[in-house]
């Protein structure tokens, strides 16, 4: 079994020796999940967050392994099946699909309003489903790869909460039983694409190049500095908002799942997400100007870099030109 392997709080502890023998996290990231812990109290909702550095892997969190409503965000997890099937040499991305009347769900894109009958490229697809959350392009993308191979790859990865039940049906009741997922599961899939460590190099750089171009970003860069790259896919239901990704932050890459549910509004949600990840960034910003000081007590991993300018190697244009869409 292929699993992704992370450094948990407990591990790195011995990494920062403190006088008396006493072991503790760094300052900037104590105050980290101190301020998480804190502004979960307050929390809309029933909310779950996690935060990796990813130079050393020390993560801050609230019930990280809480089973949530993926809504949108359980879209990485298909893309990551369709790259592995890829990898395999079942298809290409020039592999085109035929729209069909099942593949349809109007509850986000615009694939859905076009006749059956129609073909679209993979990457056609792969564009629509992470970009504008397209539910039938996903649909479409489900139906190539087997929902069952996803779930199977998500398990053969490690992920224990990452579950996909049916179809993309937004109108169902129970699509939040159907798109189950963690903070944790989705904070170790984005740490081993940041690595190129998912299915392998190139596949990572692709997924990611696709997930920087999103273009739902009310949530977590909202009150990140401009010019912060940002590899991220959304979710949003009638009372769930999630965002997850992978911060190219100037001094201390990192990546952030944050996942609200019950909430009494939207708006609530967008708030607390906005406010978990502006203090996020500062405090990683914190720790990597302590990291500079103390560099010699940390075994830090290789190098994070954004995404190159440019675009990935396949067709990004959409299906048809949509205004900027809300948050999902």
């Amino acid at each position: 079994m292929r699993t992704l392997t992370v450094l948990t709080v407990s591990m790195i502890l011995c990494l920062f020796p403190v006088a008396g023998s006493t072991a503790i996290v760094p300052g900037p990231l104590a105050e980290l999940q101190t301020q998480l812990s804190t502004m979960s109290l307050r929390a809309p909702g029933h909310v779950a967050m996690e935060v990796q550095d990813l130079d050393t892997g020390i993560t801050s969190s609230v019930n990280p392994s809480a089973s949530m409503p993926a809504a949108s965000t359980i879209k990485i997890p298909v893309m990551v099946e369709v790259f592995r099937q890829l990898a395999l040499g079942n298809f290409d991305l020039n592999t085109t699909l035929t729209l069909t009347q099942s593949d349809k769900d109007s509850g986000s894109g615009s694939i859905s309003a076009e006749p059956s009958g129609r073909t679209y490229s993979v990457s056609r697809l792969l564009t629509a489903m992470i970009t504008v959350s397209d539910n039938t392009a996903t649909n479409m993308l489900i139906r190539l790869v087997g929902r069952s191979n996803i779930n199977l790859e998500m398990t053969s990865l490690g992920l224990e909460h990452t579950k996909l039940s049916d179809y993309i049906r937004s109108s169902s009741g129970s699509i939040r039983r159907a798109l189950r997922t963690s903070p944790a599961d989705m904070v170790a899939l984005l740490t081993a694409m940041a690595h190129e460590r998912l299915i392998d190099a190139w596949s990572s750089r692709q997924m990611i190049l696709i997930l920087s171009g999103q273009r739902h970003n009310g949530l977590l860069p909202a009150p990140l500095p401009a010019g912060i790259a940002i590899a991220h896919k959304t979710g949003t239901l009638h009372d769930t908002l999630n965002d997850v990704g992978i911060v190219y932050a100037d001094s201390e890459p990192y990546v952030i799942a944050v996942m609200t549910t019950n909430l009494p509004t939207l708006s609530s949600g967008r708030r607390f997400i906005r406010s978990v990840s502006k203090v996020a960034y500062d405090a990683l910003q914190r720790f990597g100007t302590w990291k500079t000081a103390n560099d010699s007590l940390i075994p830090g991993q290789p190098t994070i870099t954004p995404p190159a300018a440019g675009t990935p190697l396949w067709d990004q244009t959409l299906p048809q030109p949509e205004p900027t869409p809300p948050d999902d």
